[in-house]
Order: C-alpha cells, then sequence, then structure tokens
C-alpha cells in the first residue's frame, strides 16, 4: 500500500475519515479525487481545504454515483452502504472497495503498534476508553482511536505508540477484510442498522469479523451467546484464547465479580485454582451493570495484552465517562434526572433502565428499523410512566399498550428542539420523589437534533432550568 506513487485512487465521503483518507493518500503519491453527495458550504470548504492538497473533489449525487475515470481503488468512509452506485462501478471497473479502517492497516510500517479492538451493539466508545485508562495506567503510550473520533489512518502515520484501543462499528469491519488483532472483543449483539446491512444475520458476520485472526484472546460476552458463536466461527492465530465476561463468579476461563470485586480467572497461571483481584465495583463510575460488564471487557483485553492487576485497578479509577452516557444532571424535588442520550437502539436503553428503579422513561426519535416489545416488555415493572417524543415515537407507544398497559404514556408531537423542555416538564409532573427519571431514548436523534449530544445538553438545561424554579 505504499507503493501508491501515481495510482488513481477515490475517496468516497468528504467527512472526518475521509479527509484523513484523502490527504494520506495525496502525501503518498497517489492521484486522488474525493466524491460525495452532500453539496453544502461544509463540504466545499473542505474541497478547498484538499485542493491545496492537491486532491480533486467531486460534489453532489449526480457526481457522487460516478466512479472517477481511471480508478484502480476506492477508499469508503464507513456510512457509504454496501449498495451504492459507485461501488457497483467499481466492481465493474475492477477497482477494490475498502475501508479507511482497512486503509490504515495496511499502511502500517514495520514493527507497527498492535491493536486491541473492541465491537458490539453498545458500550464500545465506553470500553475502549477504559481499555485505554488501562493501558496508559502501565506505563503504555496509547491512544483510544478509530470510531471514537480519531481517525486510525492519522495515528497509524503518526508518532510511535506501544499499543492501540480501537473502537470499531460494523461499518468499518464490513469494509476491513485483512484486519488482524492482537486481541479483540464483541461485548453484545442486538438488531441495529439493520436497514444498513440487510439482517441481522449480515450485521452480526460483519461484527464477527473482529475475531479473524486474532493472537491472543477473542474476549466474548458469557451473558450474550451470540458474541461466543461468533468466537467459535473465526479463524483465529493457533494458540489464541476464548476468554468470556460476566456479571456473576466466573469460571476458568472468565473475569467476572465476587463479593464487590472484579476477579480474573483467565489469565492467571492456575485458572481452575486461582484467581486474580483487579479492582473493586466501587473503583467504576457510575456503578450501573452495563458500565461495570465494560470494565471487564477491558480488563480482559488489556490483561491479554500482559497488563498486571494493579494497572487495571489505577486505570477503572482513573476513568470517567463521556457525556451523555448514563450522567446524572440533578436532582430536583427529591427526583433524580439521568441523561443517557448515547442509548440510541433499544439494547443499550434497557441496559440503562435496568439500572434505576422506578423510572420516568424519557423516549423516541428514529428507531432505524428496531423493534420496541422485547425492551418495554423486560423494563415494564419498573416504569412508573414514559414520556414519548420525535417520529417513531409510535412504535414504542405501541409496545408500551402491549407490555405495560397501566403506565401512563404522554406522548408530545411537537418536532421542534424546545420538544425536550417540554417532555422534562411532562416527567417532573409524573415522577414521584424517589424516582428517576431517565431520558434513555431507544432511538437515533436525527429527526430532531442534531445528533445525540445536542440531544443531551437540552435535557441537561431543562432539568437545571427546572431545579433552578423549584
Amino acid at each position: 500500500m505504499r507503493e501508491l506513487k501515481g495510482r488513481r485512487v477515490a475517496v468516497a465521503g468528504i467527512g472526518v475519515s475521509g479527509v484523513s483518507a484523502a490527504r494520506a493518500l495525496a502525501s503518498l503519491g497517489a492521484r486522488v479525487t474525493v466524491v460525495d453527495g452532500a453539496d453544502g458550504e461544509p463540504q466545499r470548504a473542505r474541497a478547498a481545504e484538499l485542493a491545496a492538497d492537491g486532491v480533486a473533489a467531486r460534489l453532489g449525487d449526480a457526481t457522487a454515483a460516478a466512479l472517477p475515470e481511471g480508478t484502480e481503488l476506492v477508499v469508503t468512509s464507513p456510512g457509504w452502504r454496501p449498495d451504492s452506485p459507485l461501488f457497483a462501478a467499481a466492481g465493474a471497473a475492477g477497482a477494490e472497495v475498502i475501508g479507511d479502517v482497512e486503509l490504515a492497516w495496511r499502511l502500517r510500517g514495520p514493527g507497527a503498534a498492535p491493536w486491541l479492538a473492541v465491537t458490539g451493539t453498545n458500550g464500545k466508545t465506553t470500553t475502549v476508553r477504559m481499555l485505554a485508562a488501562i493501558l496508559a495506567a502501565a506505563g503504555l503510550r496509547t491512544a483510544a482511536v478509530g470510531n471514537i473520533g480519531t481517525p486510525l489512518i492519522d495515528v497509524v502515520l503518526g508518532e510511535p505508540l506501544d499499543v492501540l484501543a480501537v473502537e470499531l462499528s460494523s461499518y468499518q469491519l464490513h469494509y476491513a477484510p485483512s484486519l488482524r488483532a492482537h486481541s479483540a472483543a464483541v461485548l453484545n449483539l442486538a438488531p441495529d442498522h439493520l436497514d444498513w446491512h440487510g439482517s441481522m444475520e449480515a450485521y452480526a458476520a460483519d461484527k464477527g469479523r473482529i475475531y479473524e485472526g486474532n493472537r491472543a484472546a477473542c474476549v466474548y460476552n458469557a451473558a450474550d451467546p451470540a458474541t461466543e458463536t461468533l468466537v467459535r466461527k473465526a479463524d483465529v492465530a493457533e494458540g489464541c484464547r476464548a476468554v468470556g465476561f460476566t456479571l456473576a463468579a466466573p469460571r476458568p476461563g472468565e473475569l467476572g465479580v465476587v463479593e464487590g470485586l472484579l476477579v480474573d480467572r483467565a489469565f492467571t497461571a492456575d485458572p481452575h485454582r486461582e484467581a486474580a483481584e483487579l479492582a473493586a465495583v466501587a473503583d467504576i463510575a457510575p456503578p450501573a451493570p452495563h458500565i461495570i460488564a465494560n470494565a471487564l471487557a477491558a480488563a480482559a483485553l488489556a490483561r491479554a495484552y500482559g497488563v498486571e492487576p494493579a494497572a487495571v485497578r489505577d486505570g477503572l479509577r482513573a476513568f470517567r465517562p463521556d457525556p451523555h452516557r448514563i450522567a446524572h444532571v440533578a436532582e430536583a424535588g427529591g427526583v433524580a434526572y439521568v441523561d443517557d442520550s448515547k442509548a440510541t437502539n433499544p439494547h443499550a436503553a434497557l441496559a440503562s433502565l435496568t439500572a434505576y428503579d422506578p423510572v420516568v422513561w424519557i423516549a423516541g426519535g428514529l428507531a432505524k428499523g428496531a423493534d420496541f416489545d422485547e425492551l418495554v416488555a423486560a423494563s415494564a415493572g419498573r416504569l412508573r410512566a414514559a414520556v414519548l417524543l420525535g417520529a417513531d415515537r409510535a412504535l414504542i407507544a405501541g409496545a408500551l399498550a402491549r407490555h405495560a398497559p397501566d403506565v401512563p404514556v404522554v406522548e408530545l408531537e411537537r418536532t421542534d428542539t424546545g420538544a425536550m423542555a417540554a417532555a422534562v416538564r411532562e416527567a417532573a409532573r409524573l415522577a414521584r420523589p424517589g424516582d428517576t427519571v431517565l431520558m434513555a431514548p431507544a432511538c437515533a436523534s436525527w429527526d430532531m437534533f442534531a445528533h445525540y449530544g445536542e440531544r443531551g445538553d437540552l435535557f441537561a438545561a431543562a432539568v437545571r432550568d427546572l431545579a433552578a424554579g423549584q
């Protein structure tokens, strides 16, 4: 891949990862054209910046579907669907299509930092950031990269590091056929992005790519048999181990919880007779069940890399979650208000709901093809009431009517950003002292908000106004 001089390469997408890929390819002598269906001011500004690096850009729907003449390789940003006309044209022309993660993998130099990789329907970012904190506590030069925000290409071509903590989405894994991690984890599997993948089977298969060629450990969720199935299907290096994590007492070959302690029965000298104490549940903030599970997965990957127990403890103590992830905002009138705007699918919302009881639940948005029956059926016993907003709120309302008919439901028809303040007021009216008002939407935010961060910020602002006025 370093012999790119003079080759014609098309980059699909002019967002963060596309710009990173285009610049890297141009620096290696490739003749690069970026294509993007959007033709707004941000895209034109990025195109102007790339022109200074010798990168051409074609913007707009008509040009995005056409393969630039002579293209030998297409590097796609994660969001581009496999059935995009551009990729069909690439196939007809004999041009390979890879993703930005695959490009980063191929561009690694001799002695490059190994990758400890994480995927799953939910919990990826938290786990990767926990892992990076643990690796740093062990004195290793590391970074949390990938889908977490820092383009892998920039890191791979930058200052040398000892080991990378890499978050990978199903989109990225779909376009990364030669990736071979040192160790990898699939945290969980639940229906998500099925509109992109086409089926649950295809979605799971793309997630499972993360295990291919693992050298040390394939980490799976003992409470989610589908993740272990992916391990069994993977073609791994000789000597690679399957390592489970569980919120229960661990069996040999697992990490788990015993009397408030995180313990390791996988990476000790004799897993059948001894366990290593890694940390206390109290070292994890917040100590919600799904956050503890994330910590165990991060610890398993770090231990697979040879990190000592003391560094696991120190890293977990130092870790603080990103905003909008089960974040306590304030208390007003004896009611706690929690922002989990990052819960953008039913699986994530269920994990959040499981941490509180009783709950006034604020939910709704874009369902992305999801079904809410299982979520509501599992949570019905802890729901005081529900306040629903967003484009697909009726789907959640239907599930509540079927599985929690006695739970009061308020549906808000307004779709402006002020709807969140109205939702908080309705939730406050329905809540009683001792309750938690939990904003865990189980849906994407794009119908009403720029992103889940804006949704969470508006929720927090409304809660603070409520607390100030009590």
